[in-house]
């Protein structure tokens, strides 16, 4: 059970906006918001430090899947200074959601991230 609930749903909200930014200046400005400027990204497909590095990524999720939001799973859950949630790639268009995932990140002490490890629990064939 989470002792400090509104610093890691502060943190995790901070990400998915980055996540569902839109344009290269707002991706790079919700980076610096979410990530601490050596910040790290990591999941199956992707290993990244930096906020340039992070954008790309981010970027990159907008090319191969235009129309998609990213959307919490349930609720955010931390202790310490690492949180954990769900999420799931939801297109707008019909509300099918044909990625999901966890991710567990680490925070500093100012709330931002220093580290997201990324789980892919659902992904289309091909991906």
């Amino acid at each position: 059970m989470s002792v400090n609930t509104n610093r890691y749903e502060s943190a995790a909200a901070r990400y998915f906006e980055a996540w569902n930014a839109t344009g290269p200046a707002a991706v790079e400005k919700a980076v610096a918001a979410a990530w601490t400027a050596d910040g790290g990204y990591t999941d199956p497909l992707a290993e990244v430090r930096g906020h340039e590095q992070i954008a790309a990524v981010i970027a990159a999720v907008h090319e191969q899947f235009p129309g998609f939001v990213f959307r919490p799973l349930g609720a955010v859950d931390g202790h310490h200074d690492t949180a954990r949630f769900g999420w799931e790639l939801v297109n707008e268009a019909d509300g099918s959601a044909p990625v999901a995932g966890f991710d567990v990140v680490t925070l500093d002490e100012e709330g931002r991230i220093r580290q997201v490890l990324g789980f892919l629990d659902r992904v289309p064939a091909g991906v």
